[in-house]
């Protein structure tokens, strides 16, 4: 179905007459004053997304696993904080989304982002809620600071720059455990396939803070869309702790002989929405650099272990 939509705008776009694209365009541009009923049609749905997923994540998930009262979890120290930076780059993300949603309807950029940055925290609040009534979890404080410090970090360069000098990306890669024993606790930990891995493999994980030099050192000798990136991520982890488990027999497996650890990076990004081609950036450029997504490239590792490391192209 979404497929056959898909190909019918595509179809359907060359044909739209002026007044229609006119229109189209219109649409899709922020309104120059606040309007009213784009605000309460941009609220709405926000308050729905908020409550369908708080929904079908109880449905879905938490309703499998006993129910407890009401409690706090501290899980500050679980996978070398590689799940902390996750939830920080989900809250930048949901505070951008939101951003634009109320600048979009008409709300001038600051009283946009204080919102869009309230948004991105609540986004991520449903997941911490549900955890605290959650025997097997909790609500967890660190999580909640995490999340916190992602939105910040998108609302206070609203407020102080009006753009996003320092971008929030993130980037990963299936791994391929050799070892048969690794590779069964890596399914049942992380999934299998490529998806789920990206998502939830902490081990494949890296999230970048990537500056726009030209913001900082206005130089016309640097280009404009020309950023420098520091990531962290971590290697080594099969638990949130420690490396040992029950396998299905109940036997417990210990493998401290692998080494947890972290990992820190620097490396050269591009800001796509500084590319700009016959005066003007693409609508899929945009599009792109709206997911953070960071786009690989030559990097330079430090470990925890005191190795340094080039990578050619780091994903």
């Amino acid at each position: 179905m979404r497929i056959r939509i898909l190909l019918y705008c595509l179809l359907s776009f060359p044909i739209l007459s002026h007044a229609q694209q006119k229109a189209k365009k219109t649409f899709f541009m922020p309104s120059d004053s606040l309007n009213t009923k784009r605000l309460i049609g941009v609220s709405c749905v926000q308050a729905g997304i908020w409550a369908s997923s708080m929904y079908a994540l109880n449905k879905a998930w938490y309703s499998n696993y006993p129910r407890s009262s009401f409690h706090l979890f501290n899980d500050i120290g679980e996978w070398q904080q590689v799940d902390k930076v996750g939830h920080a780059w989900s809250a930048y993300l949901g505070a951008q989304f939101s951003t634009e949603l109320f600048r979009w309807s008409g709300m001038n950029r600051k009283k946009s982002a204080l919102l869009g940055g309230g948004v991105g925290i609540a986004f991520e609040s449903v997941i911490e809620i549900l955890d605290g009534y959650s025997s097997k979890w909790g609500f967890s404080l660190s999580d909640m600071a995490a999340n916190t410090s992602g939105s910040l970090i998108f609302s206070l360069q609203e407020f102080a720059w009006q753009e996003q000098r320092i971008q929030f990306k993130f980037s990963a890669h299936k791994n391929y455990y050799q070892d048969p024993q690794l590779l069964l606790r890596a399914n049942d930990l992380y999934g299998h396939t490529l998806a789920n891995r990206i998502l939830k493999d902490y081990n494949a994980q890296t999230y970048w803070l990537s500056a726009n030099i030209s913001s900082f050192v206005p130089n016309k000798s640097i280009p404009a869309w020309l950023n420098i990136a520091v990531g962290y991520g971590a290697t080594g982890m099969f638990g949130g702790y420690t490396n040992t488990w029950e396998d299905e027999n109940q036997n417990t497996i210990l493998r401290n002989d692998i080494k947890r650890i972290r990992q820190f990076y620097i490396s050269p990004d591009i800001d796509l929405s500084k590319i700009k081609i016959k005066g003007k950036n693409p609508f899929l450029l945009k599009a792109l650099n709206s997911i953070k997504l960071k786009i690989p490239m030559p990097a330079l590792e430090l470990n925890s272990q005191g190795q340094v490391r080039f990578h050619g192209l780091f994903f």
